[in-house]
């Protein structure tokens, strides 16, 4: 991974866990959610998903969604993974 491309990555990270110590949300997230938490396309999010790549999501009839904590985790171990690279 190129240099400046890890330091954008951390960035994010750094914004995704900002918002979430900030307050986790008192509902499930949507895609739409996490897109513009993480500032990545919504397309970016759908792959996640169907990679098994993004944060853990589940499915409420038709709809996806994301629990908070779950997220939360999944960027506390993406922070981890990116420290230990």
């Amino acid at each position: 991974m190129e240099p400046e491309a890890r330091s954008q990555r951390r960035a994010n990270v750094a914004s995704a866990v900002s918002t979430l110590r900030s307050g986790l949300p008192d509902r499930y997230l949507t895609p739409e959610d996490i897109s513009s938490m993480f500032s990545v396309p919504i397309e970016t999010v759908y792959h996640w998903r169907k990679q098994r790549t993004g944060p853990p999501g589940f499915r409420v009839g038709r709809h996806v969604r994301y629990d908070p904590v779950a997220v939360q985790a999944w960027v506390a171990e993406q922070s981890e993974l990116d420290a230990a690279a």
